[in-house]
Protein backbone atom coordinates (compact mmCIF):
# COMPACT_ATOMS: atom_id res chain seq x y z
CA UNK A 1 0.00 0.00 0.00
CA UNK A 2 1.49 3.32 -1.05
CA UNK A 3 1.29 6.02 1.60
CA UNK A 4 2.47 9.59 1.09
CA UNK A 5 1.24 11.31 4.25
CA UNK A 6 -0.52 10.92 7.57
CA UNK A 7 -3.94 12.27 6.55
CA UNK A 8 -7.07 10.16 6.13
CA UNK A 9 -6.79 10.14 2.33
CA UNK A 10 -2.99 9.91 2.01
CA UNK A 11 -2.74 6.32 0.78
CA UNK A 12 -3.57 4.42 -2.38
CA UNK A 13 -6.25 2.44 -0.57
CA UNK A 14 -7.96 5.54 0.84
CA UNK A 15 -7.75 7.39 -2.49
CA UNK A 16 -9.27 4.39 -4.29
CA UNK A 17 -12.01 4.22 -1.68
CA UNK A 18 -12.91 7.89 -2.22
CA UNK A 19 -12.89 7.38 -5.99
CA UNK A 20 -15.38 4.54 -5.46
CA UNK A 21 -17.80 7.02 -3.86
CA UNK A 22 -18.06 9.15 -6.99
CA UNK A 23 -21.33 8.84 -8.87
CA UNK A 24 -23.06 6.68 -6.28
CA UNK A 25 -26.67 7.27 -5.36
CA UNK A 26 -27.27 8.38 -1.77
CA UNK A 27 -28.36 4.87 -0.79
CA UNK A 28 -25.32 3.29 -2.45
CA UNK A 29 -23.04 5.76 -0.65
CA UNK A 30 -24.62 4.88 2.69
CA UNK A 31 -24.09 1.17 1.98
CA UNK A 32 -20.43 1.61 1.00
CA UNK A 33 -19.65 3.70 4.09
CA UNK A 34 -21.47 1.27 6.39
CA UNK A 35 -19.59 -1.72 4.91
CA UNK A 36 -16.27 0.06 5.53
CA UNK A 37 -17.15 0.48 9.20
CA UNK A 38 -18.55 -3.04 9.56
CA UNK A 39 -15.47 -4.75 8.09
CA UNK A 40 -13.34 -3.20 10.83
CA UNK A 41 -15.87 -3.54 13.64
CA UNK A 42 -16.44 -7.23 12.92
CA UNK A 43 -12.85 -8.18 12.16
CA UNK A 44 -11.04 -10.54 14.45
CA UNK A 45 -8.17 -9.60 16.73
CA UNK A 46 -6.21 -8.02 13.87
CA UNK A 47 -7.62 -5.22 11.71
CA UNK A 48 -6.44 -5.47 8.11
CA UNK A 49 -4.48 -2.41 6.90
CA UNK A 50 -6.64 -1.85 3.84
CA UNK A 51 -9.85 -2.12 5.83
CA UNK A 52 -8.43 0.26 8.43
CA UNK A 53 -7.43 2.83 5.80
CA UNK A 54 -10.91 2.68 4.25
CA UNK A 55 -12.59 3.06 7.65
CA UNK A 56 -10.48 6.14 8.43
CA UNK A 57 -11.35 7.70 5.07
CA UNK A 58 -15.03 6.86 5.58
CA UNK A 59 -14.91 8.31 9.10
CA UNK A 60 -13.42 11.54 7.77
CA UNK A 61 -16.15 11.71 5.12
CA UNK A 62 -18.87 11.28 7.75
CA UNK A 63 -17.24 13.78 10.14
CA UNK A 64 -16.96 16.36 7.36
CA UNK A 65 -20.75 16.34 6.89
CA UNK A 66 -21.49 17.26 10.50
CA UNK A 67 -22.49 20.78 11.38
CA UNK A 68 -19.59 22.85 12.77
CA UNK A 69 -17.15 20.00 12.18
CA UNK A 70 -13.45 20.85 12.24
CA UNK A 71 -12.95 18.12 9.62
CA UNK A 72 -12.91 19.83 6.24
CA UNK A 73 -12.13 17.82 3.16
CA UNK A 74 -10.46 19.40 0.19
CA UNK A 75 -12.24 18.36 -3.02
CA UNK A 76 -8.86 17.27 -4.39
CA UNK A 77 -8.69 14.60 -1.66
CA UNK A 78 -12.24 13.64 -0.84
CA UNK A 79 -15.54 13.37 -2.65
CA UNK A 80 -15.92 16.05 -5.28
CA UNK A 81 -19.68 16.41 -4.78
CA UNK A 82 -21.20 17.67 -1.54
CA UNK A 83 -22.71 14.84 0.45
CA UNK A 84 -26.28 14.78 1.60
CA UNK A 85 -27.08 14.25 5.25
CA UNK A 86 -25.92 10.85 6.45
CA UNK A 87 -27.63 8.68 9.09
CA UNK A 88 -26.96 9.79 12.67
CA UNK A 89 -26.02 6.18 13.47
CA UNK A 90 -22.86 6.62 11.41
CA UNK A 91 -21.29 8.60 14.24
CA UNK A 92 -21.33 5.51 16.45
CA UNK A 93 -20.40 3.09 13.64
CA UNK A 94 -17.48 5.25 12.57
CA UNK A 95 -16.36 5.78 16.16
CA UNK A 96 -16.33 2.06 16.87
CA UNK A 97 -14.34 1.35 13.71
CA UNK A 98 -11.80 4.13 14.32
CA UNK A 99 -11.26 3.04 17.91
CA UNK A 100 -10.49 -0.46 16.62
CA UNK A 101 -8.00 1.00 14.12
CA UNK A 102 -6.17 2.77 16.95
CA UNK A 103 -5.81 -0.43 19.00
CA UNK A 104 -2.60 -2.40 19.24
CA UNK A 105 -2.40 -4.99 16.52
CA UNK A 106 -4.22 -2.96 13.88
CA UNK A 107 -2.07 -3.19 10.77
CA UNK A 108 -2.64 0.41 9.69
CA UNK A 109 -1.42 1.66 13.09
CA UNK A 110 1.75 -0.45 12.94
CA UNK A 111 2.94 0.60 9.48
CA UNK A 112 4.66 3.80 10.61
CA UNK A 113 8.47 3.71 10.57
CA UNK A 114 8.90 7.28 11.81
CA UNK A 115 7.47 7.85 15.29
CA UNK A 116 6.68 11.51 14.48
CA UNK A 117 4.55 10.34 11.51
CA UNK A 118 2.87 7.77 13.74
CA UNK A 119 2.03 10.49 16.26
CA UNK A 120 0.64 12.82 13.55
CA UNK A 121 -1.43 9.96 12.09
CA UNK A 122 -2.83 9.00 15.52
CA UNK A 123 -3.67 12.66 16.30
CA UNK A 124 -5.48 12.94 12.96
CA UNK A 125 -7.58 9.84 13.66
CA UNK A 126 -8.33 11.11 17.16
CA UNK A 127 -9.41 14.46 15.71
CA UNK A 128 -11.89 12.63 13.46
CA UNK A 129 -13.12 10.65 16.47
CA UNK A 130 -13.62 13.86 18.44
CA UNK A 131 -15.60 15.40 15.59
CA UNK A 132 -17.82 12.31 15.43
CA UNK A 133 -18.88 12.63 19.06
CA UNK A 134 -22.37 13.99 19.49
CA UNK A 135 -22.38 17.56 20.87
CA UNK A 136 -23.58 16.25 24.25
CA UNK A 137 -20.62 13.78 24.34
CA UNK A 138 -17.97 16.52 24.39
Amino acid sequence: MGTWGTGPFDSDVAADFVDELEGLTHLQLINVLERAFQRVASSGARVDGGDGAEAIAAGAVVASTLQDSPIVIDSDEGPREPLLKLPASFRASAGLALNRVLQDGAEVAMRWVDSADADRWRQGVQQILQALKAPTDH
